[in-house]
């Protein structure tokens, strides 16, 4: 079983924390880790540019003029694409659907090599807890400050019992906070260092480990 070194929130190694094989010593592979992150782009797209075609715009109720006898070409609608105000052919819809399917193993797989990532390169940091006394930005600073290397752009993963913490965050610049439970390939790997607890390390187990 792999171990991390535990650190309490003053920055003082405190001991060892064991943790799953199967989430934090896999043999990564950028190809999995790509797909993963392409997905979850992909599935989070909104389609926002949105033209009206013949059916959506208004007017043309009415034949613009007969069919024979005025020596102009023959029109059914103003709504046409080629009049002026008329529907669009073939333009952007908000309907569009960006949506890729990726298996729930290979999302659990990606998640497991990013965080290995992250543990091979030092840049996974596992705390005690995240008990501080007030939530306010000066202790989360602090803690940033203390632990070795989190001065850089970090993500801390929290559990839904720290609260105050995650208020605390809320300000401190390079610093986004996440429950264990919605951790995801993309923001393992925007951020350069990553904090946990013992507590949230557990959630994360038994949320995506196989």
């Amino acid at each position: 079983m792999a171990e991390l070194k535990l650190y309490s929130l003053e920055g003082k190694e405190v001991g060892t924390l064991p943790v799953a094989d199967s989430l934090f010593a896999v043999t990564p592979k950028e190809s999995v880790i790509h797909q993963a992150i392409l997905a979850q782009e992909a599935n989070s797209r909104v389609a926002l540019a949105h033209t009206k075609d013949r059916s959506e715009v208004s007017g043309g109720g009415k034949k613009p003029w007969k069919q024979k006898g005025t020596g102009r070409a023959r029109h059914g609608s103003t709504r046409s694409p080629i009049w002026v105000g008329g529907g669009v052919a073939h333009g952007p819809r908000n309907d569009r659907n960006f949506s890729v399917k990726l298996n729930k193993k290979t999302k659990r797989t990606a998640l497991a090599m990013v965080l290995t990532d992250k543990v091979q390169d030092g840049a996974f940091i596992a705390v005690e807890n995240f008990d501080i006394p007030e939530a306010k930005t000066k202790f989360a600073a602090k803690m940033r400050k203390a632990l070795p290397g989190a001065e850089k752009n970090t993500l801390v993963v929290l559990t839904t019992g720290d609260a105050i913490m995650r208020r605390a965050l809320q300000n401190v610049p390079k610093t986004k906070s996440i429950y264990a439970h919605s951790l995801n390939v993309r923001d393992i790997a925007k951020y350069r260092n990553v904090i946990a607890s013992q507590a949230a390390i557990q959630v994360m187990a038994e949320t995506f480990s196989a």
